[in-house]
Parts: C-alpha cells; sequence; structure tokens
C-alpha cells in the first residue's frame, strides 16, 4: 500500500510546528528540511518493509530523532527558540525535553501556534492564506499557486516574504495569553474561512471544486475549537457553515464531472451527517450578543440544507438573512447574492432591480457568478438573446474547465423551448 498525499499533508502540519517551536521561528527552514528528510526516509523504507500501522507515528518518531541530531550537530553555530535556552544546549536535557515537545498535547498546541503566527497583522490575507496552505496544510508553492490561480513565481515570492516576516517574531505566537490570543483570532477565522471557500467554489484553474482545502480548513478549525479560548460563538458559527456547505459537495458535481446547479442537485447525495453536525454546531454558536457574518451566512445554509427539494426553499428567510449580512459586511458580492434570493422570491425583474441599485456593481465586471446571475434572470424574463450574452461573458471569465462547461450549458439554455433553472 503507498502513503497517501493526505498522510503526509497532515503529518507535515504538525511536523513543521513542533520543529519550529523547538528550532525557534527564525530557524523554520531547518524545521522544513528535517521534516522532508522524514519523508525521504519514509518512502525508501515503506516501499521495501511495507507501511506500518501507524504510520503517523512513525512519521513523528523519525522527525523527532533526525531534530535530536539536527541540535546536536548545529548547536555550537545556530540559536534555536529561546525560551527553551539551556535545555537544549545541555545533553543532560536535551532528550528528555524532545521527547516532551513530541507529546500529543504538545504537538496540537504547536499546531495551534503555528495556525496563529502565520496570521501575523504585518501579513495581507493572501499571505495568511499561502502561509497556512503551505505550512500547515503541507501544499508544496506549485500547488498552492494552482490553489490561486497565480503563477509559482508569485506565489512563491509571497511565501517567502511572508516567511521573513515571521523569522523576525523571534519565537512562535503564545496562544495562552487571552488578549493577545483574542486580539489575532477574527484574522485566524478569516484565514479558514477563505481556505475553504476556496476549495468550495475557487479559482483553481483545475476543478471548480477543491475537496481537500475544504477538508483542510475544518480539520484547522476543528482544532481551534478544541482550545478554551478558540472556542468562541464565531468559531462554532465558522465550524457550522463549514459543515453545512461541505455536506453539499456530494451533488456538486455530477455522474459526467460536470457542475451540477444547487436547483438540480441530487440533495439524496447530500451528507446527512454534516447537516446534522452543522445544525447542532450551529446552536452552539447562539450564545451571548455577538453576531458574526459566520452566523448569519451557517443561517443561510441552514435554510438550504432543511429544504428536502429545491422548490421547497424559504426564499424569504434566506432574503432576510441577506439583509442582516448587508449590515454586518457588506460588498459587492453579498449585495448579489442578495439580488438573486429576492428574484427566487419575487421574480426575475426584481432581481434585475436589485442588481442595477448595487453599489460598486463595476468591481463585478470581472466576476463570472454576476454575468451568471445576469443571465439566470433575463432567460426566465423570456429575453434569451440577451441570456445568451451574459452566459457567453460568464463562459469567458469562468477560472476552470467545470465552469465554462456548465455557462457553455446555460448558453445552448438559451434556445427558444428549452426550459432548465439554474444558479
Amino acid at each position: 500500500m503507498e502513503p497517501s498525499d493526505h498522510l503526509f499533508r497532515r503529518e507535515s502540519g504538525r511536523m513543521v510546528s513542533t520543529l519550529t517551536r523547538i528550532f525557534g521561528i527564525h530557524n523554520l527552514a531547518l524545521a522544513e528540511d528535517v521534516v522532508q528528510d522524514a519523508f525521504c526516509r519514509a518512502l525508501e523504507m515503506w516501499k521495501f518493509r511495507g507501511v506500518p500501522e501507524n504510520p503517523g507515528a512513525w512519521l513523528m518518531a523519525t522527525a523527532k530523532n533526525r531534530a535530536l541530531d539536527a541540535l546536536r550537530r548545529e548547536r555550537t553555530a545556530r540559536t534555536f527558540a529561546p525560551e527553551l535556552g539551556r535545555l537544549l544546549h545541555s545533553e543532560w536535557t536535551l532528550a528528555p525535553t524532545v521527547e516532551e515537545l513530541f507529546g500529543a498535547h504538545a504537538i496540537k498546541e504547536d499546531l495551534l501556534r503555528m495556525m496563529f503566527s502565520c496570521c501575523h497583522p504585518r501579513l495581507r490575507e493572501d499571505a495568511q492564506v499561502a502561509l497556512v496552505l503551505h505550512i500547515l496544510c503541507g501544499f508544496s508553492v506549485d500547488e498552492a499557486a494552482s490553489a490561486f490561480m497565480t503563477s509559482h513565481a508569485a506565489m512563491e515570492k509571497r511565501i517567502v516574504r511572508a516567511k521573513k516576516v515571521l523569522a523576525k517574531s523571534k519565537k512562535l505566537f503564545d496562544v495562552v495569553v487571552s488578549a493577545e490570543f483574542s486580539a489575532r483570532l477574527q484574522a485566524v477565522h478569516r484565514t479558514l474561512y477563505l481556505l475553504f471557500n476556496e476549495g468550495y467554489h475557487g479559482a483553481s484553474p483545475e476543478s471548480a471544486v477543491r475537496v481537500e482545502l475544504c477538508q483542510e480548513a475544518m480539520r484547522l478549525t476543528a482544532l481551534l475549537l478544541e482550545h478554551p479560548l478558540g472556542a468562541t460563538p464565531a468559531t462554532f458559527a465558522l465550524a457550522a457553515l463549514m459543515s453545512l456547505h461541505a455536506a453539499r459537495l456530494p451533488g456538486r458535481v455530477d455522474a459526467s464531472g460536470n457542475l451540477s446547479s444547487l436547483f438540480d442537485q441530487d440533495r439524496s447525495q447530500w451528507d446527512q451527517s454534516l447537516v446534522v453536525e452543522g445544525l447542532n454546531v450551529l446552536e452552539l454558536s447562539a450564545t451571548g450578543p455577538e453576531l458574526t457574518e459566520y452566523h448569519v451566512e451557517a443561517a443561510i445554509a441552514s435554510v438550504h440544507a432543511l429544504a428536502l427539494r429545491a422548490e421547497d426553499t424559504d426564499w424569504g428567510n434566506i432574503v432576510s438573512h441577506y439583509d442582516t449580512l448587508m449590515s454586518i459586511r457588506p460588498s459587492p458580492v453579498v449585495a448579489l447574492n442578495r439580488a438573486i434570493a429576492i428574484a427566487q422570491y419575487e421574480g426575475p425583474e426584481r432581481g434585475l432591480e436589485e442588481i442595477q441599485n448595487i453599489a460598486d456593481r463595476n468591481r463585478l465586471a470581472a466576476y463570472p457568478f454576476f454575468h451568471a446571475a445576469m443571465g439566470e434572470f433575463e432567460l426566465r424574463n423570456g429575453q434569451h438573446e440577451i441570456a445568451r450574452g451574459h452566459f457567453r461573458e460568464a463562459a469567458a471569465l469562468a477560472r476552470n474547465p467545470m465552469e465554462r462547461r456548465f455557462y457553455v450549458g446555460r448558453v445552448s439554455a438559451c434556445e427558444p423551448g428549452v426550459t432548465q433553472q439554474a444558479k
């Protein structure tokens, strides 16, 4: 049996985080080299001996031994984590200290430390997400570039610059200090949200759905919920939103590999266990006075999840939620989604009116969903030729072949006599 990419990605984040805790964040490159060495060792050994019963534990043990080797070899030439001080420079305390830092609880805490370190306030959102993908999720530069539809060179520069910012921090973020934790928590939420969103309907040139990105975002959000300071109503709301959206992933692509609209999806394929989990976690988020965008978006997702058929959707409730979302975090994209909900509730003409009223509507010009929505409204109004033009524009702006095929299909739906609804 061959080891999976998912195994290496999951273990990579844990190993890099723990090793960085030991070596110091200024030695992040050394931590990554040790992890790479452990992976190479695994591939060599497992090829002949087979994958061990607990491959994660095997990799951690190998990384621990490699860490001890590196500490002994380089402790006269390097400074390591300043807070560990002489513990790493004394042969009597070196091995016990490393052993303790590779304990299960310490590894989880170090993952959280690294997550918060990646969300440094001096970094832009795109750099924060790139670091989380690269360091915590084990994505190569090429994979990260592909996920965010940019070049290898551009992504490499982004990651290198971000790592330089981290190196100046001297040590990983302290997740024990309540005030500092709370101050950076919002940025962590936003990064995890963007990571999930990129997987759910992102800009990858290969696929409109990247399930592995969604899974990584959910894994890191669950880790955040395990920490006493991280289990806030906003974190619960974010976890609920992810579960409710992830429940629909099995229906987003049909048997032929084509995107399926919300209206056309086979809802029997939706993961009901994730729906139940999402609804339960959404209830847990309803404590205290805090109302975030994640609460509202999760509430919208819950309305869709509870509708057994597309025609059973409570669009009036969804419009009300979008009104609230516009008051919390207004944006042209939120306004567009609100217009789509209004069109479902009150008719396509009202949807077109609302689109005309969107502030900064010009910012949506390169957004394929904007032209697709215009096409749907005009098609439902009987304006087939105008609708066809909008769908062609959407196809021209499509970010991957799956999206393009979907919009080309909508162009065909504009032929007279063809009736089909999509979103």
